[in-house]
């Protein structure tokens, strides 16, 4: 008959648990449901709290940064919609410089379903479809991937509270979100999401080898409709490149009249 071995800090461990009567395994088992039933309170409150919005537009500044610290400014409106029983629509046009002049970013988010996403280029005077696969490629050279550019649903992640803890002056609860989209460019992300009003602090997204890649953070606050807060910058800082993105709202308004109309695929190629 074959023997195993066993360490003996695994016996003692074990025998210690039977002595007093403690499951050696349940305990950490529950820890694990616990955690995952919190941390999915957690972004349901995130997100019911910014529900109801309606549409929205705005001017946006870019500013991609490289490694050396060089700077190059992109201008940029956006429009947004809020879909009931779906995911947001949201468009995005570039005005300046004059090489990117026209293009447009069309995003179609969806709760359960696979996003859909279009990239109109003038150059070419065509839209490309982003395929699942490439969602998790740079969007417009900027460390903004194209899966970052949708709405925050939570369908599409497995959710895990991890602990309580201070970022930028405030208290947050520490929230990982597991990607349920297996292309997504992420194994993981850690939010810091603060406890008084939801707002999310830091982001950091981990790469399919658990490596930090990026930290997003989110600052100045302003609120609208006295009720939903808005970052007036947004950093993503590669943490592999030292590359950085800026996305500094210089304008923003609620209640404009946008409709889904303004939203179709079709509209891509009519824009200036």
């Amino acid at each position: 008959m074959p023997q195993f071995k066993t360490s003996r800090p695994a016996i003692l461990m074990l025998a210690v648990g039977l002595l007093l009567g403690m499951p050696v395994a349940a305990d950490t088992d529950a820890e694990i449901v616990a955690s995952r039933e919190k941390g999915l309170q957690i972004a349901t409150e995130q997100k019911q709290r910014d529900t109801g919005w309606g549409d929205s537009e705005s001017k946006v500044l870019m500013v991609l940064r490289d490694a050396s610290g060089n700077e190059s400014i992109r201008r940029m409106r956006t429009l947004a919609l809020e879909v009931t029983d779906d995911g947001d629509k949201s468009l995005i046009i570039f005005d300046e410089p004059r090489d990117v002049r026209g293009s447009a970013f069309l995003s179609h988010s969806h709760p359960t379903a696979e996003d859909d996403q279009w990239l109109y280029l003038p150059a070419i005077n065509r839209t490309r479809r982003i395929a699942s696969r490439n969602k998790s490629g740079p969007f417009m050279a900027s460390e903004f991937a194209y899966e970052d550019m949708s709405s925050f649903e939570l369908a599409k992640y497995q959710f895990r509270y991890l602990r309580d803890e201070e970022v930028n002056g405030v208290m947050c609860y520490v929230i990982e979100r597991i990607p349920a989209d297996k292309f997504s460019g992420y194994s993981k992300t850690i939010a810091w999401v603060d406890k008084e009003h939801y707002r999310v602090q830091k982001i950091e997204f981990y790469d399919k080898k658990q490596s930090l890649l990026k930290t997003l953070t989110a600052s100045d606050y302003q609120l609208y409709l006295d009720k939903y807060w808005r970052p007036m910058l947004l950093r993503m800082q590669n943490q592999q490149t030292g590359k950085s993105t800026d996305l500094v709202v210089e304008e923003l308004q609620f209640n404009v009249g946008r409709s889904a109309a303004d939203f179709d695929v079709n509209v891509l190629e009519r824009l200036r």
